[in-house]
């Protein structure tokens, strides 16, 4: 049953929004367990690439690692947000999370009898994608029943704390682990931190999609499509992230320009990639004022118009920390778009559809910065760095401009009156 919304009254705050970690015990239990996985499934994700390296000693056998998970997640993403608008969300979140951690307990089983096959990894590396396929939808199609709609931004913007800090903090232990005792540790603990998942899962009251009445069988994905066919705004929030992650993503220049422009080594590649990372956290940290925001379509255009244009300053500079700071700028502007995009496409999109609509929404979000890194690296060849991140960074902003014009009727949505 969705919550009964309380009497909104927007309070003037800085720091993240707490209320939904207050109001519901079931999200609270659900973004705890899922933080610490999440860390976990971190630490996997960089003890999978060194062992990979440790095996092969080829960069391109660790480059497959993210093949072999972006196909599957690509691949079932639509086909797992059709399950979860068919069977119990909350079943199908517990038995892929119990998946996942199985194949955690498979990695260090092998790792301590001492089974290093790169075949063994690939297969583990896509199953785990099948399960974060199928996990995905239900888990975002759940928060809507849980929290009433004045929490949902709140909600999201502490859902990537979670993803960031993870991201931030699972790879640092997860070296400091396998440096200290091994791969097999790093496997066990990440298995040992889907307890929290689970038991968050467990917990859960029944999450039966709300179908229409009549309705039989399994929900259609051909059917998801249609319905977003029909629906600008939705459409719009995809269309959008696709402007900023295809056009204006440098990730793949970074080696290239940490050389070239800095003079730099590996540690300013790093410096290069934590910088996003680092203003999506304050991003989300900072995100009290995002409640008293209602023109959710409207402020989306306008960060993905910060991420653009600071992806764009950031090609024309060669002062190192100036640099950083404009991809913490661009980082902190996509944290404000994902807010606000997922909480358009939780509130203004019926219970039946939210899973095949959450299927969509990782396959962009998937599938989006791959190709942007392809784009930024033929872009690059073809002239230089600077021509394809300034140019990347102003082609978003061009694009951007353009949807606007095409749907002026998403820069008026209001969250008050939620229209797909």
């Amino acid at each position: 049953m969705t919550p009964i919304a309380a009497p909104d009254r927007p309070q003037r705050r800085i720091f993240a929004d707490l209320t939904p970690l207050r109001t519901s015990r079931d999200y609270r239990r659900l973004w705890i367990g899922g933080t610490i996985s999440w860390v976990g499934q971190a630490m996997t994700a960089l003890a999978i690439s060194l062992q990979v390296y440790d095996i092969t000693r080829s960069s391109f056998s660790v480059g497959l690692v993210g093949l072999f998970s972006l196909v599957p997640l690509v691949a079932f993403g639509l086909y797992g947000g059709a399950i979860a608008d068919t069977v119990d969300r909350r079943k199908l979140g517990l038995y892929s999370s119990l998946g996942a951690a199985g194949l955690s307990v498979a990695l260090a089983a092998a790792a301590l009898l001492e089974y290093h096959r790169v075949w063994f990894l690939y297969a583990v590396v896509a199953l785990q994608a099948v399960c974060g396929a199928l996990s995905g939808p239900a888990r975002s199609a759940m928060i809507p029943r849980l929290l009433p709609a004045g929490q949902l931004p709140a909600a999201n913007a502490l859902n990537s704390v979670t993803m960031t800090s993870g991201t931030m903090a699972g790879p640092m232990l997860g070296g400091l682990i396998v440096g200290w005792w091994g791969y097999q540790a790093a496997y066990l603990i990440d298995a040992v931190t889907f307890l929290a998942a689970l038991y968050a899962m467990w917990r859960l009251p029944s999450m039966k999609p709300d179908r229409a009445e009549g309705t039989r069988g399994r929900a259609s994905v051909v059917d998801g499509l249609r319905f977003l066919g029909t629906r600008p705004n939705i459409r719009m929030t995809f269309f959008s992230d696709m402007a900023a992650m295809v056009l204006a993503h440098p990730r793949a220049l970074f080696p290239a320009v940490a050389v070239l422009w800095y003079g730099g080594d590996a540690k300013t590649v790093g410096l290069l990639v934590a910088a996003p990372a680092v203003g999506a956290l304050l991003g989300g940290l900072f995100s009290g004022w995002q409640g008293r925001i209602r023109r959710h379509g409207l402020a989306i255009v306008f960060a993905v118009a910060a991420w653009g244009l600071a992806i764009a300053v950031f090609g024309l500079t060669r002062n190192l920390w100036l640099g950083l700071f404009f991809l913490a700028v661009a980082g902190c502007a996509d944290t404000v778009s994902m807010v606000f995009r997922t909480t358009m496409l939780q509130a203004a999109t019926p219970d039946e559809m939210r899973g095949r609509l959450q299927g969509v929404f990782i396959v962009v979000v998937a599938g989006g910065p791959r190709l942007g890194d392809f784009l930024a690296g033929t872009a690059a060849d073809l002239t230089s760095p600077a021509v394809a991140i300034t140019g990347g960074g102003l082609g978003c902003v061009l694009v951007l401009g353009l949807l606007v014009l095409r749907w002026r009727g998403f820069a008026r949505y209001d969250a008050r009156s939620p229209q797909a």
